[in-house]
């Protein structure tokens, strides 16, 4: 059978999948397009998402993504969609403080989850929608889309294989400048009981669940943290993404716009974790740079489709070359049909949404899940501890471990 053969024959036995969103911010519409769009890259999937419902609280959000993208029911209530039978799968993109209720209600009812991290405010949070999902039999998966970049799956290979030799010490850094301006609204996520640990669930929940992929456990951290733009106007209406506003109720920001931690693996690296959402003048700057006693690696995603590498014999004076991602990398091949095209932050969207559907269909785990949620709020939880305490703290070592282990 050719392969055009097979993928008539796979369209032709393809299922139906009722899928919903839960709040429409800009994460939501990224979802939504995900979906849209995944067949186009993966067109052997044995499921075919449908847009069933959307849920929204914000007055005509639902209507317009409905009339915009094809939605079959509105919702103000996301309750309506957790007893809609005809959903079997929801993204959960509202704000932190509502994943853990949503999150264990979804899976509760039978439906499967894709769940934007942090997954809630607390690693308690994270493993009550954890144990949902596993009670439920149901599948997961969460947003951490950087470990889905083919240049990050090729770092991860190499270095897994000794390319660069034993790893000795890395640093994963996320700068960015979306809270720098001084008329940023003060909207849930500077509010500790709405937005958890601020720069802490934001970014560095990446950084955590990037150096882990990468390099393996954390075992144990230290922490910094600081708050560098106090107050904030109150914004006087409802808000999509980083409003400014310049009104004059202020209010204080409860959590932290930096993080600085230093990092120790189960493997005996040594590692340094620094996020920031307040870094006037950048923008996006996430990357990390990981040596080994033969070599190194370099990785920034405003290049995400490129990666820095040395390796060799020479060790001193090495030099470094780049390496542009090409269809034997990760999923790049669904994507571009040679090295050097460039993928995008809505292509690593596409991959989640696939991986995710693809966990549905074959009964296993793909991609990222509520397990791998955990572990990186473990981590966040050490460092809030840390921070408060100037300690070294030891991070709980699997999905199971609980918040009173040290």
């Amino acid at each position: 059978m050719s392969v055009e053969q097979s993928t008539r024959a796979a369209v032709g036995e393809r299922r139906p999948l009722g899928v919903a969103v839960v709040g429409f911010g800009w994460m939501g519409r990224v979802h939504t397009q995900a979906y849209a769009r995944v067949l186009h890259h993966f067109p052997r999937l044995p499921v075919r998402p449908e847009l069933v419902a959307v849920a929204e609280e914000v007055p005509g959000r639902a209507e317009e993504a409905a009339d915009r993208y094809g939605f079959a029911a509105t919702a103000a209530d996301w309750r309506e969609i957790a007893a809609d039978p005809r959903v079997h799968a929801v993204s959960v993109t509202a704000p932190n403080f509502l994943h853990r209720e949503i999150g264990v209600a979804m899976a509760e009812a039978g439906k499967h989850i894709w769940i934007e991290k942090p997954v809630g405010l607390t690693a308690a949070d994270a493993r009550a929608v954890a144990a949902a999902v596993a009670g439920a039999g149901v599948r997961s998966a969460v947003g951490f889309n950087y470990r889905n970049v083919p240049a990050v799956e090729t770092a991860r290979e190499l270095i897994a294989s000794g390319g660069i030799g034993t790893v000795t010490h890395a640093r994963v850094r996320l700068f960015s400048d979306y809270a720098a301006h001084p008329e940023g609204a003060l909207t849930w996520r500077y509010e500790r009981e709405r937005g958890g640990s601020g720069v802490l669930g934001d970014l560095a929940s990446h950084g955590a669940d990037l150096a882990r992929f990468l390099l393996g456990d954390i075992v144990s951290l230290v922490a910094d943290t600081a708050v560098f733009v106090p107050e904030r106007a109150r914004p006087t209406g409802a808000t999509v993404g980083h409003t400014r506003s310049a009104g004059d109720e202020a209010g204080i920001v409860e959590n932290e716009d930096y993080v600085s931690c230093l990092l120790r693996f189960s493997s005996g690296a040594r590692g340094v974790l620094e996020a920031c959402r307040v870094s006037v003048g950048e923008q996006n700057n996430y990357g990390f740079e990981i040596h080994g006693t033969k070599g190194a690696v370099f990785w920034d995603f405003r290049r995400m489709n490129e990666l820095g590498v040395s390796r060799g014999t020479a060790y001193q004076d090495q030099p470094v070359s780049r390496l542009h991602a090409g269809p034997g990398d990760g999923e790049y091949g669904a994507f571009q049909p040679g090295a050097a095209n460039g993928m995008s932050y809505d292509d690593l969207k596409v991959v989640e949404a696939y991986r995710f559907l693809r966990s549905i269909a074959e009964g296993v785990p793909h991609g990222a899940t509520v397990d791998d949620a955990v572990r990186s709020a473990c981590a966040l939880d050490a460092m809030s501890r840390s921070a408060e305490t100037g300690e070294w703290v030891t991070v709980p070592s699997g999905a199971g471990a609980s918040n009173d282990e040290r």
